[in-house]
C-alpha cells in the first residue's frame, strides 16, 4: 500500500517530482563527467609515460635504480628477454644501454645522455619511430648514426647530416670517443629528456662504452596495464635470479606516481563537493515537499495511518525518484563521456604534468563513471530524506488540519 501511494504521489505532483529529479540528474551527470575526465586524463598520461618512455615494467641489476652505474649490467639480456616474453600478458621487451658523456657539434658542446637501443625491439615496444619528428630513425644495422633530442639539437645548432662527437668513459676505464652522423631529431614529450638525449644503435653504444653485449635495462610492455603488479611477480618468479630487480612503473617513477596520487586526492575533494551539492538540492526539494503537504500528512494520521508508515512513504517517494533519475543520468552521463572521449577538451595552451605535455583532455567511459554517481545519488537521496521523513511522521493531526 505504501508503494502504491508513493507512486501516486509522485505522478500527482509532476512539477515537484521533476524538480527533485533534475537535481539528482544534474548531480549524476556532473559527477559522472568529472570521474570520466579524471580517469581519462590519468589513463592518457600513464599510457604516454609508460608506453612511450619507461615501459610498464623494468629489469635491472640489483641496486641499479637506487644508484645507477655504468658497471651494473645484465650480462645475458637475450636469455632474460626470452624468459620474460614467455610470461602470459607480456607484449614486448627491449634492452637499453645508458651512459653519460660530452657531445660536440662544430664548436658547441654540452652534456649528453647516451641511450643505446635495439631499434627493432624499441620500435615495437615504445614506438620509437613515432618520436622522430625530423629526418629518419636509426637503422636496424649499426652504422655510427645518432638521433638526438629536439632541444639538444637547438643547443648544439645541429641539423640532419651534422656530425656529433661523443666523449665518455668506457667500462674498462678508458676514454671513449667516436663520431656519429645525426640522421634524426626526436621529441619524447619531456623537455628534460629532449635536452640531453642522444640515441645510438645498441651495438654502437656497447662498442663506445666497452660493454661487450651487456645492457643496463630491459623494458617490458604488457597488454593490460591493470595487471602490471601480477605480471611483475610472475616475471620475478620465472627469472629466479636474486641479482636482478624487477620493478613496475610505479616503483621506477616514484616521484611521478606520488604526484599523480596527490593530484587524484584533489579530484576526490571535487567529487565530494559535487556530492554535497546534490545532497543539498535533494534535501531542499524534499523538505519543501513535506512542508507543502503538512495538511495531507495530518489527514493521513487522523484516519489512522501510523507514523512509521508516513516515514516510509516519504522515503519510498525519494527512492523511486532517485532510481528514475539514475537511469536517465546514466544514459546522459555515458553519452557525455563518450562524446568527450572522442572530441575531448582542448586547452588554449599546453599543460605539463610529470614532464608530460597535454593539449587535449579526453574522457574515459568505464564502470566507475556510472557506478560511483549511482551510489552517490542513491545514498545521498536516502540520507537527506531521513529528516523530512521524520518531520512528516511527527506531525500532529489537529495542528496540521488547521494549516493552510
Amino acid at each position: 500500500m505504501i508503494l502504491k501511494i508513493a507512486f501516486r504521489n509522485i505522478f500527482r505532483q509532476k512539477r515537484r517530482t521533476i524538480l527533485t529529479a533534475l537535481a539528482m540528474i544534474v548531480g549524476f551527470m556532473l559527477l559522472s563527467v568529472t570521474i570520466g575526465l579524471s580517469d581519462g586524463a590519468y589513463g592518457n598520461i600513464i599510457a604516454m609515460f609508460t608506453r612511450n618512455r619507461i615501459g610498464h615494467i623494468q629489469v635491472h641489476r640489483e641496486g641499479y635504480l637506487d644508484k645507477p652505474s655504468l658497471y651494473k649490467t645484465i650480462n645475458n639480456a637475450s636469455t632474460v628477454g626470452e624468459t620474460i616474453l614467455s610470461v602470459a600478458g607480456v607484449e614486448a621487451w627491449t634492452p637499453r644501454v645508458y651512459g653519460a658523456g660530452l657531445g660536440s657539434v662544430g664548436e658547441k658542446s654540452t652534456a649528453v645522455q647516451i641511450i643505446g637501443i635495439d631499434v627493432a625491439r624499441e620500435t615495437e615496444a615504445t614506438r620509437f619511430d613515432k618520436k622522430v619528428v625530423e629526418g629518419s630513425t636509426l637503422g636496424e644495422i649499426p652504422a655510427h648514426e645518432a638521433v638526438i633530442g629536439k632541444d639538444l639539437a637547438k643547443i648544439l645548432s645541429a641539423r640532419i647530416s651534422s656530425e656529433i662527437v661523443i666523449v665518455s668513459q668506457g667500462a674498462d676505464g678508458s676514454i671513449a670517443n667516436d663520431l656519429y652522423k645525426i640522421v634524426g631529431i626526436a621529441e619524447s614529450g619531456d623537455d628534460l629528456t629532449d635536452r640531453v638525449a642522444c640515441y645510438l644503435h645498441i651495438e654502437d653504444a656497447q662498442e663506445l662504452l666497452v660493454l661487450e653485449g651487456r645492457v643496463h635495462e630491459i623494458v617490458v610492455i604488457v597488454s593490460n596495464i591493470n595487471r602490471v603488479d601480477k605480471i611483475t611477480n610472475v616475471i620475478e618468479t620465472q627469472l629466479n635470479d636474486s641479482t636482478l630487480d624487477v620493478a613496475p612503473w610505479q616503483v621506477v617513477a616514484k616521484s611521478f606516481y606520488r604526484a599523480m596520487r596527490t593530484d587524484q586526492q584533489g579530484d576526490a575533494i571535487a567529487r565530494w563537493v559535487i556530492m554535497l551539492i546534490v545532497a543539498i538540492g535533494v534535501l531542499n526539494t524534499v523538505l519543501m515537499s513535506v512542508l507543502e503537504r503538512t495538511r495531507e500528512y495530518g489527514v493521513l494520521k487522523a484516519v489512522g495511518t501510523k507514523p512509521v508508515q508516513i516515514f516510509w512513504l516519504v522515503i519510498c517517494e525519494v527512492v523511486i525518484i532517485a532510481l528514475g533519475s539514475i537511469c536517465v543520468g546514466a544514459l546522459l552521463g555515458a553519452l557525455g563521456n563518450y562524446l568527450l572521449s572522442i572530441y575531448g577538451i582542448t586547452y588554449p595552451e599546453e599543460i605539463s604534468f610529470g614532464g608530460m605535455k597535454l593539449k587535449t583532455l579526453y574522457a574515459e567511459v568505464n564502470v566507475r563513471c556510472l557506478v560511483i554517481p549511482a551510489m552517490t545519488v542513491m545514498l545521498s537521496a536516502a540520507v537527506v530524506s531521513l529528516f523530512p521523513a521524520i518531520k512528516a511522521a511527527r506531525i500532529m493531526p489537529a495542528k496540521a488540519m488547521r494549516t493552510h
